[in-house]
């Protein structure tokens, strides 16, 4: 998969580091926790249903300022001018996890630059609550002066124990036993998920994530009027399936897809066909509605 990657300075003089990939209808992604502009995951079908994938690192992620993360309203203000840049008047916004809360916000705000909106696995509610252990937890490993160490930690034994590291991060992606997750990972899906830890850093952006994903979106979600949808894995450990729910019970009109697949990584195991054919389907009826509307 051909990327190239290039650096915006926005108007305001912050770094935004960008990728693309493909050409075509584009689709800007908001990637997940400890991800950058060199996400992956998916991507392969995107591009060959060909659409042009447009990435930005989000602000602490790879080389983007962490000034941009002040406010989820700075940092979308930034990928439009990203947008205007590359001459994109619209985009489908594809966001991922923990970049759920950008891409809500970027389409109940800017609802002329955007022609569909996809949550996958996707934050859409309060998510990891302040003085929660997992919070905590989290605040420890993962912060600009000890994530490195961690991750490096992680890299280690993912050269060494591939299989045991995927066996041990299994519950926390997944809800179900990993005698019944196990069987639906194939020898690829193990390669891609490698690949995945390989790529990972949190740099100063989960720290911003965990601040941002701990307000309320609902007078977001309420105003969202572009086409919208909205999938999950039931099995989710990561992201509960609820955060899901509470965003089709908000979003007007928003479809549900819930995925009977095995965890928070869509985009892995047995289940991706199916998913990828309900994600289709959706952009092909959105991009039909756009040119009927014209």
């Amino acid at each position: 998969m051909e990327r190239s990657i290039h650096q915006y300075v926005t108007q305001n003089g912050f770094k935004l580091e960008y990728s693309i990939v493909g050409s075509g209808e584009p689709v800007l992604i908001l990637h997940g926790g400890h991800s950058s502009c060199r996400e992956e995951l998916g991507y392969d079908l995107l591009t060959a249903r060909g659409f042009r994938i447009i990435t930005p690192s989000r602000p602490g992620y790879g080389n983007t300022s962490a000034e941009l993360g002040r406010s989820l309203m700075t940092a979308c203000e930034a990928y439009i001018e990203l947008l205007d840049e590359l001459q994109v008047p619209q985009a489908h916004i594809l966001a991922m996890s923990a970049g759920g809360p950008s891409g809500i916000y970027l389409a109940s705000r800017y609802p002329n630059r955007v022609k569909s909106l996809v949550l996958q696995s996707a934050v859409s509610d309060r998510w990891l609550f302040p003085g929660s252990k997992t919070h905590q937890l989290a605040r420890i490993m993962f912060n600009p002066s000890t994530e490195k160490y961690v991750w490096a930690a992680i890299r280690f034994m993912n050269k060494f124990a591939p299989r045991f590291l995927l066996n041990s991060m299994i519950p926390s992606f997944s809800t179900l036993p990993k005698e019944k997750v196990l069987p639906e990972i194939s020898r690829e899906d193990r390669r891609r998920f490698k690949n995945m830890v390989n790529r990972q850093r949190s740099g100063r952006g989960f720290m911003i994530d965990l601040e941002q994903t701990g307000h309320d979106l609902t007078p977001e979600l309420v105003s969202i009027q572009c086409p919208s949808l909205i999938m999950h894995s039931i099995h989710d450990a990561s992201v509960p399936v609820e955060h899901a729910r509470h965003a089709h019970r908000v979003i007007p009109n928003a479809r549900l897809c819930e995925l009977d697949s095995w965890g928070h990584l869509i985009w892995l195991g047995a289940g991706i066909d199916v998913m990828g054919e309900q994600l289709f389907s959706f952009l092909d009826n959105a991009i039909h509605l756009e040119c009927s509307l014209q």
